[in-house]
């Protein structure tokens, strides 16, 4: 029976966090079986690792990988780093070796309206502060390389252009770590000749930008650099692609990116090992931490417990057929994380009205969450369901949730690691545990050989639910270009709303009878695959009307007030 005790009071995420005792980073390092020299310290609790210590583990067998996904959330999300670091304590309080793989937080949320990536409650990744803010400068080294590049692409055009680069067909943007969407559409070269040459520009976050995606894939600093030049950052006026090799800007952009490529080491409130490594977003890129990271983890630990943005429609989908292909992962279990509030907001329930008990809503929108544990079917494994319990639950709502769960066929367990930390996801690692003791039968959703729509249709219709893909023109038209280029084997990155399993946020629960409209598609050669750009999703988040900034600042001491 779903039936928890009642929640005590539990502070702010920054009171828990500031008031946390933290051990000496080495010590946290040691204990996770590195060695003194492969451990750069970045004061007295984080460090970064260096990627000697892959090579030094590389023959240790690899423990059990574990991913957190979750249903389509609530505009707050659902929980899945809370799930993520939560699991990784109870497991350690189990007596298991485990370590936390996640990805790095964006200014852009912890300014804007989301929050931060380092959990909450009791079972958070610390020093929360600079986790969420700048933490070990990553975010800021790839938006230096983004923009170098982009300074280079405007300097080759001024300085007589002897590529032939044609200014109407760049494609590379530059980027900032903020929402900002007065900078979406931009002219750049203003003021004369001297200034440059006039042209249109954009603007992305960070997090899409493929410098991110890129080094979250790479599995060297060599695997880096060569990814880096593939870079296509347009088209010459006789449509050949430019490249950043061709520009010479990628040894300078790897250069910028020497420190960034290695896995950043952090604690829990538990102590356990964490490594926090990029932070692609789900929603417009792949949406997993790093190879390096997560490789590394696998080494040091008998189990790893990772996750993926948004819904498992995204990026568990993207974890799988991207991240898992590319590194030659196979994932041993899968978490969906589902919440009595999200499912009653799938239900028809009123996204004002969550907190009032809904148990009609709640019995209708448990359809959104029987189509991700199918879609996670769809890869060959069978998922563990964690209601990441809230305050607001009501005890009826916990027993129909238990009553409805059990039409699944998976195990559903109630976690309360938010309010108990490691203590209170003791019964969802133990039902972790039990799913890792079968053999994995992980398997991609489709081939390479595929051509791109085929891949694209088989997300929607098996993973989305819907009946097919619609292309405009323009994709269309860059469909052809990228066959043309010989590209047309890479997997893709679907860009689409995490609200709903449709292009369309406004379509809740489980929606049918749909297509997904592919406006545009676009190769990130060095990342390794197609972005295909659905409804109106968009690059460049803008703020909410009453961004999080408003309430952040500092007091007399200099300590953080009002950071979630």
């Amino acid at each position: 029976m779903l039936s928890p005790e009642r929640t005590r009071e539990v502070p702010s995420d920054l009171a828990i966090a500031q008031s946390a005792v933290l051990k000496p980073i080495m010590e946290v390092a040691s204990a996770a079986g590195l060695l003194p020299q492969e451990v750069e310290p970045y004061g007295h609790t984080k460090a970064k690792i260096g990627l000697e210590a892959l090579e030094r583990l590389k023959d240790r067998p690899d423990g059990k990988l574990i991913l957190v996904t979750a249903i389509s959330p609530t505009k707050a999300g659902e929980g899945k780093s809370t799930t993520t670091v939560g699991l990784g304590q109870a497991l350690s309080r189990l007596g298991h070796k485990a370590i936390i793989a996640l990805r790095e937080p964006s200014l852009g949320p912890s300014f804007g309206m989301k929050g931060g990536a380092a959990g909450g409650g009791y079972a958070q990744i610390v020093p929360m502060e600079d986790i969420n803010l700048h933490f070990t400068g990553d975010l800021h080294a790839i938006t230096s390389a983004n923009n170098l590049l982009a300074s280079m692409i405007d300097n080759h055009l001024h300085f007589g252009n002897p590529l032939g680069l044609d200014p109407r067909q760049i494609v590379w943007k530059r980027c900032m770590d903020l929402n900002e969407r007065a900078l979406r559409n931009v002219i750049v070269g203003l003021g004369g000749k001297a200034n440059g040459m006039p042209r249109e520009d954009h603007f992305e976050i960070t997090a899409a930008s493929e410098v991110m995606a890129i080094l979250a894939l790479s599995s060297s600093v060599s695997d880096l650099q060569e990814r880096l030049g593939r870079i296509i950052v347009g088209f010459t006026f006789d449509g050949r692609p430019v490249t950043a090799r061709d520009l010479q800007a990628d040894g300078a952009m790897a250069v910028l990116l020497k420190d960034a490529i290695k896995p950043n080491l952090v604690q829990t409130l538990e102590n356990t090992p964490a490594l926090v490594h990029c932070g692609p977003f789900a929603n417009i890129a792949h949406g997993c931490n790093s190879v390096l990271a997560t490789r590394m983890a696998l080494k040091l630990a008998d189990y790893v417990v990772t996750e993926a943005g948004f819904g498992a429609d995204l990026g568990a989908e993207k974890f799988f057929d991207i991240k898992c292909r590319t590194a030659g992962l196979t994932p041993a279990a899968v978490v969906v994380v589902a919440t009595v509030r999200a499912l009653k907001l799938h239900g028809g329930a009123d996204a004002m009205q969550l907190a009032v008990p809904d148990v009609a809503a709640l019995e209708m929108g448990m359809a959104n969450l029987e189509k991700h544990v199918d879609s996670v079917r769809q890869f060959g494994l069978q998922p563990v369901v964690a209601i990441n319990r809230f305050p607001t639950d009501s005890q009826q709502e916990l027993d129909a949730l238990e009553r409805l769960s059990q039409r699944l066929g998976v195990p559903v367990v109630l976690s309360e690691v938010w309010a108990k930390g490691g203590e209170g996801g003791e019964a969802l690692a133990d039902a972790i545990v039990q799913a890792t003791s079968v053999p994995s039968a992980f398997k991609p959703l489709y081939e390479l050989a595929e051509s791109i729509p085929e891949k694209i249709d088989a997300v929607v219709r098996r993973v989305y639910g819907g009946d097919g893909v619609h292309f405009e023109p323009a994709a269309l038209k860059s469909l052809e270009r990228i066959e043309r280029l010989g590209l047309g084997n890479l997997p893709v990155c679907m860009a689409k709303t995490q609200y709903s399993f449709s292009d369309d946020p406004a379509r809740l629960g489980r929606p049918t009878g749909f297509k997904v409209t592919v406006r545009d598609l676009k190769v990130s050669a060095g990342a390794g695959f197609v972005v295909a750009y659905t409804g109106e999703i968009m690059t460049m988040p803008g703020l909410p009307k009453r961004p999080s900034a408003e309430a952040i600042g500092i007091d007399a001491e200099g300590k953080t007030v009002g950071l979630f």
